[in-house]
């Protein structure tokens, strides 16, 4: 009998074919973000800690829009000029097993976003992680969503739907700050951002700008959990490869053999937590691509492997309540 794992590299193996095929027969012909005979093989083998299957979000994108969706620069020889910042003053015994922003602090997280056809995850993850530790810091009083459009267009030190890099935003947010999401909706959704406003609302409410008291990079595991229970979500970047596209429940890991999965770009997202499920430890995490993604718009990606490289680029800040 053939066994789950022989089916699954059968089915890749017809996958990659017919994909040579189709390229030979069309080369002008785009391939899609989301293969589903590369979903269904995947699935086929069973023994991954994730399911594979298909979102709206991707239904009509092809890998060069996907491409376009990965906006963040991952760091590399920034990484270690920027400030760090540890919480040893917190016994790494006190950090619970288990711990989920959204249910701590329900009224205080903000839902899920869409940042639509626009390479700009970095400014979303970044607002979504302030505008949730306002609410949080200030218990409420300050609970406003905060704008991902004024990063995509006012900040200099990125480049709008192109991309950017997380310790430059947070450098934005500190020195800077950023306006209400109803004061500066997000418009940039098409690829385009909007131009930069001088003090004036293009939306409603008053021009304010709100901040970060400072920003810092979390450069361990248990830094980022301790950050993350004390203060709110913190910002963190990615590889993103093909199969990601794809993902839509379990924990997410990439499987050495997927030789279809090619390399994206890097991605930012919103870490809220961290658990483990079926004995593979995870992060939890909100992403920006709606709710027809994923688990309703949040995934779960291993945790304490620097899964693709998901531990080596995190920031947060304080809310300036001041």
């Amino acid at each position: 009998m053939v066994s789950k794992v022989m089916k699954a590299f059968v089915l890749l193996a017809v996958a990659h074919i017919a994909g040579v095929a189709n390229a030979a027969r069309d080369f002008a012909r785009e391939e899609m973000a989301v293969n589903k005979v590369h979903i269904d093989a995947f699935n086929a083998q069973g023994k991954a800690t994730w399911v594979a299957g298909e979102s709206d979000f991707f239904a009509d994108k092809t890998v060069g829009d996907a491409k376009a969706l990965m906006g963040t620069f991952l760091e590399d020889k920034f990484l270690y000029k920027q400030p760090v910042r540890n919480f040893d003053h917190i016994e790494d015994g006190d950090i619970p097993a288990e711990f989920d922003a959204t249910k701590q602090w329900p009224d205080f997280v903000h839902p899920i976003r869409n940042q639509e056809r626009c390479g700009s995850c970095w400014a979303f993850a970044a607002s979504e992680v302030l505008s949730d530790r306002f609410a949080i810091a200030s218990n409420g009083s300050v609970n406003v969503v905060l704008s991902p459009e004024d990063l995509v267009s006012c900040d200099s030190g990125d480049m709008g739907c192109n991309g950017g890099i997380l310790s430059q935003a947070w450098k934005y947010l500190t020195n800077t700050g950023i306006v209400t999401d109803d004061c500066f909706p997000y418009t940039a959704g098409e690829g385009q951002a909007a131009p930069c406003p001088a003090q004036k609302c293009p939306g409603t409410g008053d021009w304010k700008k709100y901040k970060s008291s400072d920003y810092y990079r979390l450069a361990t595991v248990a830094d980022i959990q301790k950050a993350i229970m004390t203060n709110g979500p913190v910002e963190a970047g990615f590889e993103v490869y093909k199969s990601f596209m794809s993902y839509k429940s379990g924990v997410y890991s990439r499987e050495w053999w997927q030789f279809w999965d090619e390399l994206m770009g890097g991605h930012a997202i919103k870490i809220v937590g961290w658990g483990t499920e079926d004995g593979t430890d995870y992060w939890l995490i909100a992403n920006s691509w709606g709710t027809t993604w994923g688990l309703d718009g949040f995934f779960k990606m291993k945790r304490g492997v620097n899964e693709c490289q998901i531990e080596a680029t995190v920031y947060a800040g304080h809310a300036d309540l001041s």
